[in-house]
């Protein structure tokens, strides 16, 4: 029972985020971090456990930090600037600009990840809505949620940190992984930006203020940075074709990009990896996955196996999605993985989960730290975001995409 408080305790903090006095926010990792030496001092969390998924999940580990240092090397080039400079000029109307945002977003969020897409694109897509809609702040709620819904389910395992951890884990390759998932996102978008547009449809039919039509030509290393980016997603499919790891790839991108990022910031290749790699995000993670080993320990876990053992794939993503919405994705994602690593479903109740796990969040803010953050960076950017608004909107969006996707993974 102790232990069961102890994480509801810690994601409780993770997902509040409380002021410490002058030092301001709570760090998520920091109150993962204090999740795992309570654990520990239970005796609920096994050294031999967390060396054995240290050995295993070291892999995604590189992969994730070389993606964020791609996504930093996006940012650092112009390249995210010169795609919505580029969206903005080319539509004429509210939907057509939605439709691109969405577009971008969904994009963004396969070549380098969901948490990227959302954090970097929002500041830009709110100035732009601003820029294009002046005197109508009701404009830019639905922009900003097409980037946060175009997330969607990750298409590929390097899409979202979360699932490449998992696919890794349960020895799911690359292009097994997309093979399924991949139809599974289409779907998703579909069915998330036509929800979007029904919703607020009565605000899209505002017309845009002229726009600046000069055409917007990509610089060289705009140019070279896409094209590498192009070339690890088809790189990734090809080495994992071949038998090869495929983090080699995502670190040959990083090294790519790093190149391309000094030579436009002059920054030193130690100070752009600091600069790029959000050491926090990785230590939160890697509590989390510390914390489903302590409840593994405890039982919590075992009891979750039995539940999916007695049900189909409709019934392993929507617990995922209720838990992941309910607790926050990424406990929920762990422990689903230790939970279905003997499970009769085989890969694809683990999919099955991981749809759930990504589509979940969107019913309520604290079922993922990328919600959280995103409606933080709204909030400073003077944006509120009702709770009624996220729940609804999330539920017409999540509700029809969680069914389908889930239809798709079981006829294939």
């Amino acid at each position: 029972m102790a232990a069961y408080s102890t994480v509801a305790v810690t994601i409780g903090l993770v997902a509040a985020r409380p002021r410490i006095g002058t030092a301001g926010r709570l760090n998520p990792a920091l109150a993962a971090f204090g999740g795992v030496l309570a654990l520990a001092a239970l005796g609920a969390v096994r050294a031999g456990a967390v060396a054995a998924a240290a050995a295993d999940l070291w892999r995604p580990f590189v992969a994730i930090a070389a993606i964020m240092i791609m996504a930093d090397a996006a940012i650092a080039v112009g390249l995210l600037d010169w795609a919505a400079a580029r969206i903005e000029r080319g539509a004429r109307t509210a939907p057509a600009l939605l439709a691109r945002v969405f577009a971008l977003g969904a994009a963004t969020a396969t070549a380098l990840n969901n948490d990227a897409a959302i954090l970097l694109l929002t500041p830009l897509v709110v100035a732009l809505a601003r820029r294009r809609f002046p005197g109508r702040p009701e404009l830019v709620v639905p922009l900003a949620f097409s980037v946060f819904l175009a997330a969607g389910v990750a298409a590929l395992p390097v899409s979202n940190p979360m699932n490449m951890v998992v696919a890794e884990f349960a020895d799911i390759g690359f292009n097994e992984y997309a093979a399924q998932m991949a139809p599974v996102a289409c779907a998703v978008w579909l069915i998330g930006f036509a929800a979007l547009r029904w919703w607020f449809r009565s605000q899209l039919v505002a017309v845009p203020a002229p726009g600046d039509r000069t055409p917007v030509r990509a610089t060289r290393a705009q140019r070279r940075l896409a094209a590498l980016l192009v070339g690890a997603l088809g790189a990734y499919s090809v080495v994992a074709a071949a038998g090869g790891p495929v983090w080699t790839v995502a670190l040959a991108g990083a090294a790519g990009a790093l190149a391309l990022s000094r030579r436009a910031t002059g920054r030193s290749t130690v100070e752009a990896v600091a600069r790029a790699v959000s050491w926090e995000t990785l230590a939160f993670l890697a509590c989390v996955v510390v914390l489903a080993l302590g409840l593994q320990q405890v039982g919590l876990v075992d009891r979750l196996g039995a539940h999916y053992a007695q049900t189909g794939l409709a019934g392993v993503g929507v617990t995922s999605a209720v838990g992941s919405a309910l607790l926050n994705n990424h406990p929920m994602a762990y422990m689903n993985m230790l939970a279905l690593e003997a499970s009769a479903h085989g890969h694809a109740g683990v999919l099955a989960a991981l749809i759930g796990g990504d589509l979940g969040p969107r019913l309520l803010p604290m079922g993922s730290l990328a919600g959280l953050l995103w409606l933080d960076a709204l909030r400073r950017q003077g944006v509120h975001v009702p709770l009624r608004t996220f729940v609804a909107v999330g539920a017409v969006a999540t509700v029809p995409a969680l069914a389908v996707g889930l239809a798709l993974l079981a006829a294939m």
